[in-house]
């Protein structure tokens, strides 16, 4: 009885001109993301590849390390192709100095602004707005309709289980929409290595847990159908009652989560941060004047004394003072961002927490967890920046062997003889890793289980109204 319920939801929906249309349309924008995805790569790959390029050439015939200007870059990443979460707002090019805090520039919507307007077709939108509409559109009237065409009473004249009955429902549903969306999902894959994406094994089934979770995504909306419609008496209603909800879940809450986060908790802006640091470091840079002042008036040259050994020493307490102050703005700046990272903890925590409420949300989370562009992404190319930072300020303290102040100071006007070119080949290379497939993997797996969830509630809840559904 299962089974025929099932060959029968089936038969219904796929026979139908509705689904013909929807599967042309669904068929061609999954191909069209795939492809402009692998695009986009391709792009960001030449783009990625021509700074790299014209950060080493405009270091040519330079005969001084100390005044290279270096760049690093965040290369792209294969599967923002395909769901770009945050990679496209954050910055890409960090510009290198010995010390001091580093800043990230020129975003992908910097450069493009057009995209920052209508954004990327991508799976995760393809899945969160489209395909969760067409599973709206399949279902609504999954019960209430059978009642007004009357195949409900009908199919109930006979010894019909209704729990066999709203399985073989969801099931035949379910199965109607995912199997042949599986098709030009499958050869899209195939045009990600085909067009040049980086697809490694890891990669694979990163990919194939966001595919997993646009199912259960699209599973959420057929049960929550099915469960309205099994609630509501017309199907007109039914429908009405399902666009409702999805514009709450889909526009409405994610939105409302950040604007109650931002109430709830105050975070520092930028500015305000970048002026306390200013503040500071001004403060810093005139209280060391003052001891450089004191120092000379205290420490004229000893009668006798060679003036290159009283250099020497006035150089000594520079730097001293130098590499104290360093310190100091170091640890301020450590400071204010630490305190501005846990007020921004605090404040994501709360909007997550809120937005996990819509299944959109749900989604979102557990697709760029899996791709490698959640939040998570701004701090782990910063984290990647500061450790190279290091080994930037170590080979240049061992080609110049000048403090890490930089400060030069030359006695005398001797001659010497003309530098050779320095080869910016010999700078240490920067290297971006990504998260690995267990990190990201272990943080979308609460998401995708709440996604699980949402598919077992609203499948009960079509359970029990079916159960007390009056089939006449």
């Amino acid at each position: 009885m299962f089974r025929l319920i099932v060959e029968k939801e089936l038969r219904e929906t796929i026979g139908t001109t509705k689904f013909a249309v929807t599967f042309a349309v669904c068929a061609l924008l999954i191909l069209l993301a795939f492809y402009v995805g692998g695009r986009n790569y391709q792009v960001g790959q030449a783009e990625y590849e021509a700074a790299r390029a014209e950060n080493l050439k405009q270091m040519e015939g330079l005969t001084e390390w100390s005044r290279i200007d270096h760049r690093v870059f965040l290369p792209p990443q294969p599967l923002a192709a395909l769901v770009s979460g945050v990679s496209n707002d954050i910055g890409r090019t960090t510009e290198m100095r010995r010390q001091g805090e580093l800043r990230s520039e020129n975003s992908r919507f910097n450069e493009d602004p057009i995209f920052a307007v209508f954004r990327f077709l991508d799976l995760e939108f393809l899945f969160g707005i489209v395909l969760s509409l067409f599973a709206i559109l399949f279902a609504y009237d999954a019960i209430n309709g059978e009642k007004e065409r009357g195949t409900l009473r009908l199919s109930f004249s006979n010894s019909v289980p209704r729990d066999k009955y709203i399985l073989g429902k969801l099931v035949g549903a379910f199965l109607a929409l995912a199997i042949p969306l599986l098709i030009p999902i499958l050869i899209g894959c195939l045009i990600l290595p085909l067009m040049g994406v980086p697809m490694e094994s890891g990669t694979w089934l990163r990919l194939a847990m966001v595919i997993l979770a646009g199912y259960l995504y699209l599973g959420v909306f057929l049960t929550l159908s099915i469960f309205v419609s099994a609630l509501t008496e017309n199907s007109a209603s039914s429908f009405l009652m399902l666009l409702v909800i999805w514009i709450v879940a889909v526009l409405i809450v994610p939105r409302a989560a950040v604007l109650i986060s931002g109430r709830a908790v105050e975070v520092p802006s930028i500015d305000k941060i970048n002026f306390d640091k200013s503040k500071f470091q001004r403060q810093a840079w005139e209280e060391d004047q003052k001891k450089l002042m004191t120092w000379q008036e205290e420490n004229q040259p000893a009668e006798g004394e060679d003036t290159q050994e009283w250099f020497g020493r006035f150089r000594k307490e520079m730097d001293a003072l130098g590499e104290d102050r360093n310190d100091r703005i170091a640890e301020f700046s450590a400071r204010l961002n630490e305190e501005r990272r846990n007020r921004e903890a605090v404040q994501q925590k709360v909007a997550l927490g809120i937005a996990r409420i819509s299944p959109t949300s749900v989604f979102t989370l557990a697709t760029t967890n899996l791709a490698g562009t959640s939040l998570s992404l701004k701090q782990r190319y910063q984290e990647e920046a500061a450790r190279y930072q290091t080994q930037y300020a170590a080979f240049l303290t061992e080609k110049t062997g000048d403090s890490p102040s930089g400060i030069i100071i030359r006695i005398g006007e001797e001659e010497e003889e003309e530098p050779d070119p320095i080869d910016p080949y010999e700078l240490p290379a920067f290297t971006y890793e990504g998260p690995s497939t267990d990190e990201t993997t272990s943080r979308a797996l609460p998401d995708l289980g709440l996604l699980a969830l949402f598919n077992l509630l609203f499948f009960a809840g079509s359970f029990i109204a079916f159960l007390k559904y009056d089939v006449r």
